[in-house]
């Protein structure tokens, strides 16, 4: 068995306070998350669970929580998007030296560009464990391109949502 760290961000549609259900994710299984109550109406689950695989650990834990909170949804799931920060805890080293690879022609472009730079971190990870930079944790690029997945599934289904609504508002005019 493996551990795998990962985290969830469910918005949710009661006006109940979510502290009323901590015990109840914790009797669904949820005991080895660490939960954030931030905005109203979401809840920030951090896991670290032990399993066979990423897809059993975060598939698991989305139908634990789904089973105490039915209104939850899922907005996101982490790791995913990763700054150079990020990049320097993960790999262990300075922000200089994650600066020197990004610097590289063959380091994967980012996925957002500003002042400061966003990476999918599965594309950083397989680049790393390509170029045999630097020892990858296999596991976190699991679950890295796990949560990658999951994020554009999610992304794409509210596209779709709003593209049928305006659809709709138009056949309604």
């Amino acid at each position: 068995m493996n551990y795998y760290d990962f985290s969830y961000i469910f918005n949710f549609n009661i006006e109940k306070n979510i502290e009323m259900y901590l015990d109840a994710l914790y009797e669904a299984g949820c005991g080895d998350a660490i939960v954030g109550m931030g905005q109203k109406g979401s809840i920030v689950l951090d896991f670290m669970r032990e399993s066979e695989s990423a897809y059993q650990a975060v598939y698991s834990a989305i139908q634990q929580v789904k089973s105490v909170i039915p209104t939850a949804f899922l907005i996101q799931v982490s790791p995913d998007l990763v700054g150079v920060l990020e990049l320097s805890e993960i790999l262990e080293c300075s922000k200089q030296n994650v600066q020197k690879y990004i610097n590289k022609d063959t380091f994967p472009n980012s996925f957002f560009k500003s002042h400061q730079a966003i990476w999918h971190l599965d594309e950083v990870l397989e680049w790393f464990w390509i170029k045999n930079e630097k020892k990858v944790d296999f596991k976190l690029l699991e679950i890295a391109k796990l949560s990658r997945n999951i994020n554009l599934t999610l992304e794409t289904k509210k596209a779709n949502d709003q593209i049928l609504k305006q659809a709709q508002e138009l056949v309604a005019i």
